[in-house]
């Protein structure tokens, strides 16, 4: 359904590009501080474009990347290209390596209301307006979100495969990841993806700001004189994965709880009993485990006691004015009858309180709670693809923090830009 284009990418020059796990960076999102430190010590990393500094970070980044294109730091690829993109990674406890493959490529935006992409979860407004301003100055897509698209063939894959024989870069980034890019310009090729694609949503798996700033952008400059609807501000870079591969993993993320002076674990396990089972675990770090693949089961870790939850055959969802498939999700359960039920927190708070914070790994939550930086956690099982494309074709959305699509993409490998001279296909070509 929705229209893709291939793109000119730009690109660090043949140098830079030698050197190209110097200058990527982690998504602007899941940053950290000393990675950052690091990151801005090297002059020509990615990072001063997606995370500027300054007290006018948007000018700066337009600044940037004016003074990189006219030094030849950045450089247009001469012809466009769907860029495909491998990440190969391995997990805790598996000798098995995953390949996830996908392209990049240029989406035409749509309204929500026209399902030609789903979004899966709602954004923060302050998050999504610094994008919003970073765009706006820039005309530049500095990383690309991740869309899930649906082919049961798995018919573009041996094209995928072949041009990865011959990868444009090849490196190994912060998640310990192997990440590989190649291009495709065949335009043959080109238009096989381009057919398979009209005819699937997309489903919005990572990225939501960013996706809103483009919206926003779009909005506002269609309503401007001359607009023509094939300006390049119709459309936004986007990473695409299949979902049906079997390399596909969805992570949890975990609750975390603190400043709840009046918190009394016996009166809370009592609370609880009435809707759950609950089940002593002597070696907490086992929790994950215990609870892995069981329909709303959770763990509950304090800081010397480890409980495992398991919701009750009548529990009473009359609570639920209609219950819905995303709040019968075990992340919403989770929220509705421990954290409001149990610990008094209404639903309609829990999104903006101080007292709730999430972590996807479980050893850093059972690090915090040993160490009472946090009072207690609640541990989850992750959510399956099934679930996320029932819901997000339903209409529906996910609850916030419910998904981690693992791994991360990375931002410096291609950029993407809006400004028509640069948007343009060259020779007259035509897709």
């Amino acid at each position: 359904m929705p229209e893709i284009l291939p793109f000119r990418a730009w690109r660090y020059n043949e140098d830079l590009g030698k050197k190209i796990d110097e200058i990527t960076s982690p998504l602007f999102d899941v940053v950290t501080e000393k990675q950052l430190e690091k990151l801005y010590t090297n002059p020509y990393a990615s990072i001063h474009l997606s995370v500027p500094k300054g007290d006018s970070p948007a000018d700066n980044a337009r600044e940037i990347i004016e003074k990189w294109k006219n030094e030849g730091i950045l450089q247009q690829d001469p012809i466009p290209g769907i860029y495909v993109y491998y990440q190969y990674y391995s997990l805790p406890g598996s000798v098995k390596e995953f390949t996830r493959k996908g392209f990049v490529i240029n989406i035409r935006l749509h309204e929500w209301e026209e399902k030609k992409i789903l979004r899966h979860e709602l954004t923060m407004p302050t998050q999504v307006n610094t994008r919003i301003d970073l765009l706006e100055k820039t005309e530049f897509n500095l990383s690309p979100t991740h869309g899930y698209y649906t082919d049961e063939k798995n018919s573009l894959e041996e094209y995928m495969d072949e041009a990865m024989l011959n990868p444009i870069y090849e490196t190994e980034d912060y998640q310990g990841v192997r990440d590989a890019l190649a291009v495709i310009h065949d335009w043959k090729v080109i238009r096989e993806f381009k057919a398979l694609l009209n005819d699937k949503p997309v489903i919005l798996a990572d990225g939501h700001h960013r996706f809103d700033a483009s919206m926003t952008f779009w909005r506002k400059r269609r309503e401007q004189p001359g607009h023509k609807g094939n300006e390049g501000y119709n459309y936004h870079l986007m990473y695409l994965t299949n979902t049906q591969s079997e390399d596909i993993r969805i992570m949890p993320t975990h609750r975390l709880l603190q400043g709840m002076d009046d918190l009394n674990e016996e009166a809370l396990l009592e609370k609880l009993d009435v809707n759950f089972i609950i089940k002593p675990i002597e070696d907490a770090f086992m929790l994950p485990e215990v609870i892995r693949g069981k329909k709303w089961a959770f763990g509950l870790l304090f800081k010397d006691k480890a409980f495992k939850l398991r919701l009750k055959e009548n529990v009473p969802f009359e609570v639920y004015k209609s219950p819905t498939k995303s709040n019968l999700l075990d992340v919403s359960i989770a929220h509705k009858f421990i954290i409001e039920m149990g610990l008094d927190i209404p639903l309609r708070e829990q999104h903006r309180s101080d007292k709730i914070t999430y972590d996807r790994s479980f050893s850093d939550c059972y690090a915090k709670v040993l160490t009472g930086e946090n009072q207690m956690a609640i541990v989850l099982n992750e959510v399956s693809m099934d679930d996320v494309k029932e819901i997000c074709y339903s209409g529906q959305s996910l609850p916030q923090k419910t998904t981690f699509f693992y791994p991360k993409v990375i931002s410096g490998f291609v950029f993407s830009s809006l400004r028509e001279n640069e948007f343009e296909f060259p020779f007259g070509l035509s897709f």
